[in-house]
């Protein structure tokens, strides 16, 4: 079975996924593509020709199309949560009773449009709608290996569910308990991002960077979210309100009213992370924290006890610090995966394996990320002549990174296929020596542009993560903190965070050979088996994707060496 998946059905993060036979094959954010960080309101026109080149299919081959956004039926009881919330802007309430999720309808017949732009006629496939959160829980379900596992999925919402748990057994997935708009935990939290200062699906993990450097004790929440073991109601009279409540900043509604601006004083503005911004950014990062935790225990418990397994996915299963919580509330034995693009592009993938499962293929489980685009040494050649570069051609592209690595320059590393999801994993990077003091303000001010406390993550040989990490369970995605051992932290400075933890990538021979010579050979030199690893982009844009892309960052920005395939690029000093 050829399935194509297409993500980001609630308007941002359009993607497009290839599986075929229960096999990933291909995936990648439309972002990449266009240039257009989140790609907002746009479908994934440019990613599904992507996934048609790779894998050297005509239009016409496609045989079904997955699309993570389903029609709710009036007898759901999620409508009427939706419409009895949400009352108090009536337009919302009669809409969610009367129409339906009318974004389906509308959603469909652009994505038919975009079909037909490449090709593809609407007509001679089989269209699969998958309710969103269930594209969510298959991503990470089906993609983990597990054959029994506990499934949950969190995120700001999709028709009308914002949090669901269930469970995975024999490759079939079983609901158990699901809460509705406006209601969200996602929502929460990124109303409290707007707050703090930034974009909402944008700015969250910056929130959780922020939070190490606050007090959680000197802000309370309470008033924001009522909840318990059992569930939870968020206040809409202070945060992920819509209509009259908003509080508009630069002509523009935001997620959080004017009474939380009396109640907190002004929103935060600016990059700096001074009081008292950094320590709403702490109570907000604890309470996300204690409430997944909670509801985790109460819903899948037992679930987890007996399969000893859990798989999540949703833009909150980014927060990796909750994940280091889950996984320290799991304890010895148990394993949590996070699918890499847990987010809305995600569920491209999550929609077509769903698809391809129901109709019958067997899924095959992720073996890494790296299901993007791949350019040749002549494609990355001709691109350095037609823009008049000056380069070398390495013999061996690693001997000489190392080098420049052991001795504190920084590289921006472009190699094989482009990682899917938000997290460079050692192909589109910029990496350097996690040893050398202030290689990572270097990166934050001169090359990245970004907030200067923003930290950075270890890439890490996987003989020495287990000593570095003080655990054994995996991280090949950059989806987890862990605590970094005494011994290490003085060893790799520019790696650990502000509250002793990392966000590593634990890199093997067969999840990335090259990226994986280059450390053998950088710790053969150092001593060290560790990079400082951060995606190849700049500030406000979308990791880059071509030879082009990776030509125009480099010129755009002070870095000084260009790792491009065998190709060595350097400025003229």
């Amino acid at each position: 079975m050829i399935v194509l998946g297409l993500g980001g059905a609630v308007g941002h993060d359009p993607a497009a996924a290839l599986v075929i036979d229960g096999k990933a094959i291909a995936a990648a954010d439309e972002e990449r593509f266009n240039r257009d960080k989140h790609a907002k309101g746009l479908q994934a026109e440019l990613a599904t020709k992507f996934c048609l080149k790779h894998a050297g299919l005509k239009p016409s081959d496609i045989q079904v199309v997955a699309y993570p956004f389903a029609p709710i039926s009036l007898f759901s009881p999620a409508r009427w949560h939706y419409a009895a919330r949400h009352w108090y802007a009536p337009d919302r309430a009669l809409v969610a009773l009367l129409n339906g999720n009318r974004r389906y309808r509308r959603n469909v017949s652009q994505v038919f449009a975009m079909l037909e732009r490449v090709g593809i006629d609407p007509r001679k496939i089989k269209f699969v709608p998958v309710e969103h959160h269930l594209a969510h829980a298959s991503s990470a379900y089906h993609l983990s290996g597990y054959k029994d596992a506990a499934i949950m999925s969190i995120d700001g919402v999709g028709e009308y569910c914002t949090t669901w748990f269930g469970h995975g057994i024999g490759g079939d997935i079983q609901p158990i308990k699901e809460f509705y708009a406006p209601d969200s935990l996602g929502g929460f939290y990124g109303a409290v991002t707007e707050f703090l200062g930034f974009e909402m699906l944008d700015g969250e993990f910056k929130v959780m960077g922020m939070a190490p450097y606050g007090d959680a004790t000197k802000f309370d929440l309470r008033d924001l979210v009522l909840w318990d073991k059992t569930g939870f109601t968020i206040n809409t009279q202070l945060v992920n309100c819509i209509g009259t409540r908003r509080y508009k900043r630069d002509g523009k509604g935001t997620y959080f009213s004017k009474k939380l601006i009396d109640k907190w004083g002004p929103p935060r503005a600016g990059d700096e992370i001074d009081e008292p911004y950094v320590h709403i950014a702490a109570a907000v990062q604890k309470l996300l924290e204690e409430i997944v935790l909670e509801l985790t225990k109460f819903y899948l418990g037992d679930h987890i006890a007996k399969t000893k397994r859990l798989c999540y996915a949703g833009g909150v299963a980014l927060n990796v610090k909750c994940n280091q919580r889950i996984i320290q509330t799991l304890g010895p034995g148990h394993e949590l995966f996070v699918q890499p693009a847990a987010g809305d592009s995600g569920t491209a993938l999550g929609a077509a394996t769903y698809a391809a499962h129901e109709l019958g293929d067997t899924i095959q489980p992720m073996n890494d990320a790296y299901l993007g685009p791949e350019y040749t040494a002549d494609e990355i050649e001709a691109v350095l002549k037609k823009r008049g570069v000056q380069y070398e051609k390495c013999a061996n592209i690693t001997d000489v990174a190392a080098e420049l690595l052991a001795k504190g320059e920084v590289i921006s590393w472009f190699q094989g296929r482009m990682e899917f999801g938000p997290r460079s994993l050692g192909n589109r990077s910029i990496i350097g020596n996690p040893a050398s003091r202030g290689v990572a303000d270097l990166i934050n001010a001169q090359i990245k542009y970004r907030e200067r406390w923003r930290p950075f993550c270890p890439s890490m040989l996987d003989s020495i993560a287990p000593d570095i990490l003080q655990t054994d369970h995996p991280s090949p995605y950059m989806t987890f903190t862990f605590d970094v051992a005494e011994h290490w932290k003085k060893r790799i400075p520019e790696v650990v965070h502000e509250d002793g933890t990392a966000r590593p990538q634990i890199v093997t021979a067969k999840s990335n050979p090259r990226y994986y010579e280059l450390l053998r050979k950088f710790e053969a030199k150092t001593g060290v088996g560790v990079l400082l690893n951060t995606s190849l982009n700049r500030r406000g844009e979308p990791m880059v994707c071509s030879p082009d892309d990776a030509l125009n960052m480099f010129y755009g920005s002070d870095l000084q060496i260009l790792a491009m395939g065998d190709y060595l690029v350097r400025k003229k000093t």
